[in-house]
């Protein structure tokens, strides 16, 4: 049996919506956007939802819009894609690494005081913002982030790029921070193929983010070229060119109404990890602080405990062994600290972020998508089972 490790999941309302732009003779960003945005919105409970063309994307509007610049510090975790930190650079500020907790696998207000001890008084003083990341799905305890960014000052942009539709205190992340940046690639839990949003509540914020996707002109390109519109137009700041083009936000529109579809078919594959791998020696599995129906399940993420293994399995030689039977995995992530770039550019010790060396060691993603089958996780738990046996 063959089992990949994430394929996206699009029926004919997707391709339907599609063919129906195509013959619109619009491709680019106009109506289907703009309705997908108020989907989001209503979805989300955000009183703005702007769709880009990626997380990256609305990653770095938000931080621009948040005022970040030169000589700027923003914290983030080392324990994550290098979106999350490459954004801090494009703005010419300097990321400032934080550790992860070894359970949910997210920063937390111990791994952000620890960071800014490591600081000198000085540097704390350029620290305006920081980016939890919701790790896999599971929602960070955004409540103790924002009592730490708040007693330090601190703007918060959470990076949700795992987590639709994660829910936090009974609410779907997106309005817990200033701002809060969605992802869409082909394999999250709803996908546009290439696309992000990015959610606030801020008025400033929002108009802001809207002129600099699009090179920074004050106008909706739909707005002016549609007819009988005025051409007229001013380009209030240099921009970018991050809008979402209607192709893609028509399968978003689609793909969001079937977001809890989609969870609860996600969720049946963990609850199937979790039946069928408990209590296998050499094996931890991900813990759940939250409600299961709370978790978006992005990622079923286990760590091979090498030195408790029968046989002396280490994480790679797991993966080799899973590969053999066509089992697809991955892994999330090789820490940042760990990066040439910027390991050299900050003088990063692997001594400084103790547990997510200890994680990065272990960890591996197993196959996780709405379009897995019952009989294909089956499959990877027998194959594990026999592999670490």
């Amino acid at each position: 049996m063959k089992v990949p490790f994430a394929i996206p999941e699009c029926g004919d309302d997707e391709i339907s919506e599609v063919a129906e732009v195509i013959r619109s003779g619009w491709l680019t960003t106009a109506g289907r956007c703009a309705r997908f945005e108020e989907d989001f919105r209503d979805y989300v409970g955000a009183r703005h939802a702007l769709a880009v063309n990626s997380a990256t994307a609305a990653l770095h509007l938000g931080l621009e819009a948040l005022g970040i610049g030169v000589g700027d510090r923003v914290l983030v975790p080392t324990f994550t894609f290098t979106a999350t930190a490459e954004v801090v650079r494009y703005l010419n500020a300097d990321p400032v690494f934080v550790d992860c907790s070894r359970d949910t696998f997210c920063m937390t207000k111990d791994t952000l005081e620890t960071a800014m001890r490591r600081l000198s008084d000085d540097a704390r003083k350029t620290v305006k913002a920081v980016i939890p990341v919701h790790f896999g799905g599971h929602p960070c305890d955004i409540d103790s982030v924002l009592e730490f960014a708040h007693a330090h000052g601190l703007r918060v942009m959470e990076d949700a790029a795992h987590a639709l539709p994660t829910k936090y205190d009974g609410r779907v992340v997106g309005t817990f921070g200033d701002v809060t940046c969605f992802s869409f690639y082909a394999n999250k839990t709803i996908t546009t193929g290439e696309g992000g949003m990015l959610c606030t509540d801020s008025d400033e914020i929002a108009t802001r983010v809207k002129a600099m996707r699009l090179h920074g002109i004050n106008r909706d390109i739909w707005d002016r070229f549609s007819t009988g519109a005025s051409w007229e137009y001013d380009v209030v700041a240099p921009g970018f060119k991050y809008n979402m083009p209607d192709m893609a936000a028509a399968l978003g529109i689609h793909q969001l109404r079937k977001v809890e579809k989609f969870r609860r078919s996600r969720q049946r594959i963990a609850e199937i990890y979790y039946e069928g791998l408990a209590n296998i020696s050499g094996l931890i599995l991900p813990a759940c602080h939250c409600a299961m129906e709370d978790h978006s399940w992005y990622l079923y993420m286990v760590l091979i405990d090498f030195e408790a293994t029968h046989n002396g399995l280490t994480r790679d030689t797991v993966i080799e062994e899973l590969a053999t039977r066509e089992i697809g995995t991955s892994v999330h992530y090789k820490p940042l600290h760990r990066m040439s770039y910027y390991r050299d550019s900050y003088t990063l010790e692997r001594t400084m972020f103790p547990n997510a060396e200890w994680v990065f060691a272990r960890c591996v993603s197993l196959p996780m998508c709405s379009a897995m089958t019952e009989a294909q996780a089956r499959y990877v738990v027998e194959s594990l089972k026999e592999i670490l046996s």
